[in-house]
């Protein structure tokens, strides 16, 4: 896959194609298929921005060297979507506790050390029960 240099701008479908080695129709049918979302101009013109083509590479890689078909495609741009999504919100959480770590009232500190239970503090573990003993077979004879 033909890299491209990291510059900032909008480029046409037809400098995008000759960028990635496809097809026009290739980036209008990952456009029809929702993968690619290029914006217009006002003349009806796609543009792909430098986002859009760093999503391009993500597709051409997965179905040019993984083999996953456009509908594997899509699921997987969707969850590395919601992957960032989850990351940025962690992201938000860990900081929200390490602001907050160090101004915990008294009172909560007490009932929370109380809520939590000692790691060696853990309750035996009952005995497992015996098995119970199968009952021994009996083989009967038929009488001719």
């Amino acid at each position: 896959m033909a890299r491209r240099s990291r510059t900032k701008g909008a480029y046409t479908i037809s400098v995008v194609a000759e960028q990635f080695d496809i097809h026009p129709q290739t980036l209008r049918l990952y456009e029809r298929e929702g993968l690619l979302k290029p914006s217009r101009t006002d003349g009806n013109t796609r543009m792909y921005t430098d986002t859009d083509m760093e999503r391009l590479e993500v597709i051409l890689s997965l179905t040019r060297d993984l083999g996953v078909n456009l509908a594997g495609v899509e699921i997987i741009l969707n969850m590395r979507v919601k992957m960032e999504e989850m990351q940025a919100q962690m992201r938000q959480f860990v900081g929200y506790v390490n602001e907050n770590l160090g101004s915990i009232p008294k009172d909560a500190e007490d009932h929370l050390s109380m809520s939590l239970v000692r790691v060696g503090s853990r309750a035996p573990v009952p005995a497992p029960k015996p098995a119970r003993k199968k009952a021994a077979k009996r083989t009967i004879k038929h009488k001719p």
